[in-house]
C-alpha cells in the first residue's frame, strides 16, 4: 500500500469504518514520528451514519528532510490500521481546506 507520494509534504487520507477513538490513536501514533504532524479533519457529512467515522479523515504532514524515513513508518501504520478496519482513500486537498481540527493537534 502507497498513499503518501514522495514529492507531497501535506496529504489527507481516510478509512470510511474507522472508529473515532481509533483515529485518535493513529494521530498519536503519527504524532510521535520524527518529521511527523497527523491532525483529525472534521467529519463533513449532514447525515449521520453510525457505522461510518465520526471523523474526516487526518492530514498528515512530513518533514521534506525526514521525508523518507518518516513516510516508510507512517505507511506502516496505516497499513496496520487497514488491515483491520479496511482500505485508506486519499482526500483531494482543496476538500479539506475549509475544515478545521479536531481539538488541539488533532485530539
Amino acid at each position: 500500500m502507497t498513499l503518501l507520494t514522495p514529492d507531497a509534504t501535506r496529504q489527507t487520507v481516510a478509512c470510511d469504518r474507522l472508529p473515532l477513538a481509533s483515529y485518535r490513536e493513529i494521530a498519536a501514533h503519527l504524532n510521535v514520528v520524527p518529521g511527523v504532524r497527523a491532525t483529525l479533519l472534521p467529519q463533513t457529512s449532514q447525515e449521520f451514519e453510525y457505522l461510518q467515522s465520526q471523523v474526516g479523515g487526518v492530514a498528515i504532514e512530513v518533514d521534506p528532510v525526514l521525508g523518507d524515513q518518516a513516510r516508510d513508518r507512517v505507511e506502516e501504520i496505516l497499513a496496520h490500521y487497514a488491515d483491520r478496519f479496511g482500505p485508506w482513500r486519499a482526500i483531494p486537498i482543496a476538500e479539506t481546506e475549509l475544515g478545521g481540527t479536531i481539538g488541539p493537534q488533532g485530539t
